[in-house]
């Protein structure tokens, strides 16, 4: 939409994971805002194992929300140059413990772009092949990897 301009801004935290910037933008109608955005890493996949009948999540305790969740396996792109499908490949095996036969891109999208800059790689993993996990963290070593129905997934979202 066009009439959104930035006037100013500037970098109020920089840390290992993300960068907060304050912007002043200009509006369409001639005012002005500000934001504060968050600006994440070079993205993120998530994947989605499905064995054919059942999906895989993961039962991982998260701080932001201080509560133990049910999630896909997903995970930074933090190697430099890698093929976000080989970010996904790796972090199904990681989290999971499964190796995908077949990746296939779902969607790309922005995960809060209400204050992030945030972009996702979402695939379904199929064909899978049982690995040894490789946990990278004390959240994923605590995880619990649990495979639903379709159905039980499902309820899973409709229950929030």
């Amino acid at each position: 939409m066009a009439g959104f301009h930035r006037r100013s801004g500037s970098i109020v935290h920089s840390g290992p994971g993300v960068t907060v910037g304050r912007y002043e933008y200009e509006t369409p109608a001639g005012g002005s805002m500000i934001r504060e955005i968050v600006h994440a890493h070079e993205g993120s996949v998530v994947v989605l194992p499905f064995t054919g009948t059942h999906v895989v999540l993961l039962r991982q305790f998260r701080a932001a929300v201080d509560a133990v969740i049910f999630e896909s396996p997903a995970g930074k792109r933090d190697v430099p140059g890698e093929d976000p499908a080989d970010t996904a490949r790796r972090e199904c095996i990681e989290e999971a413990g499964f190796e995908p036969g077949r990746l296939t891109l779902l969607h790309r999208f922005y995960n809060t772009p209400g204050y992030s800059d945030e972009e996702s790689w979402l695939y379904l993993a199929e064909e899978l092949t049982a690995v040894p996990a490789d946990p990278q963290g004390p959240e994923e070593v605590a995880a619990e990897v649990v495979e639903l129905t379709v159905p039980e997934a499902l309820g899973l979202v409709d229950g929030g």
